[in-house]
């Protein structure tokens, strides 16, 4: 771990500035024991209790992958054709149900730990499955989209929290990855599954639904065998489960490099705050807009996260077999199942890179490629003629333009999931640890809200908009998210929870960022050859 050295800041006038890069690079005796922890093997342990709660990820991929399919072979099931609008309230409702859902779980996260909003999660979508499979009316299926949703907002907002969490340092954002590697899975099997129900004759519908209710049993035994967040124990005063939870992550760490590890937790939470299990949600909350650093930490992950969703990714997984047909594939439901298969296999690309090169790099290259994606579709689409009111082909020659479309669509995705889909999630790690629950609830609370404004206005923009304004009104949100991500966006790989905080003090955090991860090359090196290493 390198020590700054003023000499080379001489031109640097802000002193506060130099002050605060020395108080991270200045190293006590208790924080060689804390640093000396992150460089121990971790345990396989970790990966199966990240693995375990990453089912979550997967309930949550299922259950917004399959509408796509649903939309397009439910005929008249429900006792009509749905018109637009019907289809819109069936798929936004969802979101609707995941936004009360991420609330609910922010709300009980910090008082009763990480555990029990899953456990939560997992039964609500079991009862949701039944109603929507059971459905025979609108209102039914709809109630049963909406508590689907109340489990998914749970699930989308703790999963990236608790693994975050119990993650060691040099994997946290691999570990995330994987979580939003699971959710694109879910998708992809829905797609598939939905694909192959298409097929039979009657409600084969029913079964694609039915199906997602065997996971969140799966989940809810599993998780029983996993611990609590060590920073959630600490926080409660359970010092030795936590002592017990970090010797199982890093199970050739010694008695003192776990008590360095608890006190540095411990002080984090009490740098601004007494205790996050004793303080009011309202003081919680609060804190978050009355301090400044804090403020930045939230507003910078809801941003990214808004960025992902206003972006129109989920307007191609929830209509994507709608939209597929629009454009003239006449097997519509299987070429969808590309768009899942690009998801799911770009979000391997990120889980491999994004400790690597970081997630400030990843998002200047990827969201500049969803933009200019985004841009392509949009001239396509003024080539396809399409009736505007009707959103029906009228003619049967779609040509260039529709290969195009399909194209664009596919590379956006890839851009999309291999790079703000899981970093959006991994910006849980900028909240400080005393407001993190209620910050990742908002920062869920971000995704479904505007994940809401997307799925409802979808079809509503393709005709008020046409199509090539719509597409181009979402390559403008992403624009605009690339230059958030160039001003605003600090680097925080490789960084511990415990010492993310320091980065907001002054602005953005971009400069101080940067001069860390320069600083601090030797010791981010020697934890990336530490990688291969698993202690058993």
């Amino acid at each position: 771990m390198s020590t700054i050295n003023n000499k080379e800041f001489k031109d640097v006038k802000d002193d506060v500035f130099i002050d605060k890069l020395e108080k991270v690079d200045t190293f006590s005796d208790e924080q060689a024991e804390l640093d000396n922890i992150e460089t121990t093997a971790a345990s396989k342990a970790a990966w199966l209790i990240a693995m375990t709660v990453s089912i979550g990820g997967f309930l949550f991929g299922y259950d917004t992958g399959y509408i796509s399919s649903v939309l397009v072979t439910i005929g008249t099931s429900l006792g009509h054709e749905l018109s637009t609008s019907e289809q819109e309230l069936v798929t936004s409702i969802t979101s609707g149900g995941a936004l009360v859902g991420a609330v609910f779980a922010g709300l009980v996260a910090d008082k009763y730990g990480r555990k029990m909003p899953i456990y939560a999660a997992c039964v609500v979508f079991v009862i949701g499955t039944l109603l929507q499979a059971a459905a025979f009316h609108l209102p039914q299926f709809a109630i049963g989209r909406f508590v689907v949703g109340l489990g998914v907002g749970s699930a989308a907002c703790i999963c990236p929290l608790f693994i975050a969490e119990i993650s060691p340092m040099r994997y946290r954002g691999r570990m995330v990855a994987f979580n939003n590697m699971s959710v694109t899975l879910g998708q992809l099997i829905a797609s598939g599954i939905g694909a192959g129900f298409a097929h039979v004759k009657g409600d084969g519908w029913r079964a694609t639904v039915a199906i997602g209710g065997a996971p969140p049993i799966i989940l809810a035994v599993l998780l029983y065998f996993c611990p609590e967040s060590p920073r959630q124990l600490v926080a409660h005063g359970r010092m030795e489960l936590a002592e017990a939870c970090l010797l199982k992550i890093y199970p050739t760490s010694t008695t003192q490099m776990r008590q360095a590890k608890i006190r540095s937790i411990e002080a984090s939470i009490h740098e601004q705050t007494g205790s996050m299990a004793d303080e009011s949600l309202w003081k919680t909350s609060k804190r978050i807009f009355t301090t400044p650093a804090t403020a930045r930490a939230v507003f910078t992950a809801c941003a990214i996260m808004a960025i992902s969703q206003l972006g129109g990714f989920n307007t191609l997984m929830y209509y994507s077999a709608t939209l597929f047909g629009l454009v003239g594939f006449s097997n519509a439901t299987a070429v969808a199942i590309v768009v899942s298969g690009t998801n799911f296999l770009f979000s391997i690309v990120n889980l491999v890179l994004v400790d690597r090169f970081g997630r400030r790099g990843i998002l200047k290259v990827t969201v500049l490629g969803m933009a200019i994606c985004m841009l392509i579709a949009a001239v396509s689409f003024h080539y396809i003629p399409i009736n505007a009111k009707t959103l029906e082909l009228t003619s049967n020659v779609t040509g260039w333009p529709a290969i195009m479309v399909l194209i664009c669509i596919i590379c956006y995705v890839a851009f999309f999931s291999s790079g703000v889909a899981t970093i959006a999630w991994i910006g849980t790690e900028l909240i400080p640890t005393e407001v993190r629950a209620v910050g990742t609830m908002l920062n869920t609370v971000t995704c479904w809200s505007t994940n809401i404004i997307i799925s409802s206005t979808f079809l509503s923009m393709m005709k008020g908009l046409t199509p090539s304004g719509a597409f181009g009104f979402y390559a403008c949100i992403c624009s605009l998210g690339w230059v958030f991500v160039m001003f605003c966006y600090p680097e925080c790989k490789g960084m511990p929870l415990e010492a993310i905080r320091e980065v907001f003090q002054r602005g953005f955090g971009v400069r101080y960022s940067k001069q860390w991860q320069k600083e601090n090359a030797a010791f981010a090196k020697a934890n990336a050859k530490g990688n291969v290493n698993f202690g058993h």
